[in-house]
């Protein structure tokens, strides 16, 4: 297995994998806008104190981090064949789907989007998990796992 790892991002807070390979196939855990510093994209605080979340930027920062999860098995946001995000509020699901159209099209992985009660931290608006299909290399062993 070929793998790194990513040391300017987040690392897991759970005895769990950010990625699992089994066979062909890469398995990423849920994936939020989480910086290494264990503060999120799109979310900032005002001189009162009121949080001010954006889902485009933690949209986008989700995408980002699982495309860098995925680099460190030689695969791309290209090899993702499903997704599945759940989103804290439905009405933030237009601005989802315009920020996510700027990383896949209609050929892109088969997606199903939930609307969940809460995410492990307040400030989360979104978490993606994802399965990726890449070709395994002939002496990998499977399954394994990644940070």
């Amino acid at each position: 297995m070929k793998s790194r790892v990513l040391r300017d991002k987040a690392q897991p807070l759970g005895n769990y994998p950010h990625l699992k390979q089994a066979g062909d196939f890469i398995y990423v855990s849920g994936t939020s806008s989480r910086r290494p510093d264990n503060t999120h994209a799109g979310a900032t605080q005002d001189e009162n104190g009121a949080w001010h979340l954006d889902i485009r930027l933690q949209t986008e920062a989700v995408i980002r981090n699982i495309e860098a999860l995925l680099s460190t098995m030689d695969a791309s946001l290209s090899d993702i064949v499903d997704i599945t995000t759940f989103l804290v509020d439905m009405k933030d699901f237009k601005a989802y789907n315009e920020v996510y159209s700027q990383f896949f099209d209609h050929t892109g992985p088969t997606r199903t989007t939930v609307a969940v009660h809460q995410l492990p931290h307040p400030n989360l608006l979104i978490e993606i998990k994802a399965i990726a299909y890449k070709k395994a290399s002939p002496d990998q062993k499977t399954p394994s796992s990644a940070f």
